[in-house]
């Protein structure tokens, strides 16, 4: 006798008992909770007067919960003498420069080695995979020698410039289009007349929105919480992260402020992250296609 599908909601669903279905998501509440373990810590930290932060052992709950870690943070930053407005404008304006600029020539690199037929592509993309056996720290000096030729040192190109061209993203959005963008799709798109750009801008790109949606999740993360940079040398042309730095660096008194600071800088790379987490999965779901 055939054994009868469960549904859902009027949808077919894995035909589970339903012991196994409580196992499963009791496994992903315990993970789940681990996860957010450490960010819910942070938040714990941020509340507590100097006295319960040095407490031993530590307790992952508030006592007397207070705000003052966050005003004497602020009042750090006022003090500070190139106005904190500055630190924010550098790291937002890095951010974005970086984040487009990347997702640009990631994409369209990626769409060259992957979909366009030109002497030496499988050599250049031979390169590209060696180079991401490469820390970028070994990389400091020879990007130091090329920056200093083009008279970028001491510029917010010197950080913008080579956040552009990361490996990693341009590996991640070229082996993507090679699994997800078929090759008679974009041949339909040239034969109806679409130039090349029209057909990637039209027809890749919008295949790809799950690689290129977690690409500027990473770019975006990477250089928000970017710190400071052997190429840049004026106050005026530092990150918001530095300046926190700088500022925290008075000790055992500053404790409370420094916890405070972890809280603000981790607010907005969280909420890029969620905002892109739903459509991430969305499209995940929905952007496969069959020949």
């Amino acid at each position: 006798m055939a054994q009868k599908l469960r549904t859902r909601g009027h949808r077919v669903v894995l035909n589970r008992s339903k012991g196994g279905d409580g196992g499963i998501t009791f496994l992903l509440v315990i993970l789940g909770a681990f996860m957010f373990l450490p960010m819910y810590y942070v938040v714990v930290q941020s509340l507590k007067p100097l006295d319960e932060l040095f407490m031993f052992p530590p307790k992952f709950y508030v006592i007397d919960p207070s705000f003052d870690n966050f005003k004497d943070l602020f009042t750090l930053m006022g003090d500070s003498w190139v106005p904190f407005s500055r630190y924010i404008f550098n790291t937002v304006f890095i951010t974005i420069c970086g984040t487009v600029g990347n997702l640009i020539f990631a994409s369209m690199a990626a769409y060259s080695l992957a979909k366009l037929r030109f002497p030496g592509r499988n050599a250049i993309f031979q390169l590209i995979v060696m180079s991401l056996m490469f820390h970028s720290t070994v990389n400091q000096v020879t990007h130091f020698i090329i920056l200093s030729a083009f008279g970028w040192i001491d510029t917010y190109l010197s950080i913008i410039v080579p956040s552009m061209a990361t490996t990693m993203g341009l590996y991640l959005m070229k082996q993507f289009m090679e699994s997800s963008v078929p090759d008679t799709v974009l041949e339909s798109a040239r034969l109806d007349g679409a130039s090349e750009f029209r057909t990637f801008l039209t027809i890749a790109m919008p295949m790809v929105k799950p690689a290129w949606l977690t690409l500027i999740i990473e770019s975006f993360k990477g250089l928000w919480n970017a710190g400071a940079s052997v190429y840049v040398h004026s106050e005026e042309l530092k990150t918001f992260n530095y300046a926190i730095g700088q500022i925290l660096s008075g000790g055992i008194a500053r404790s409370g402020a420094a916890a405070a600071a972890t809280v603000v800088m981790m607010i907005v790379p969280i909420a890029v992250f969620v905002l892109n987490q739903s459509k991430i999965i969305e499209t995940m779901g929905s952007s496969g296609m069959k020949d």
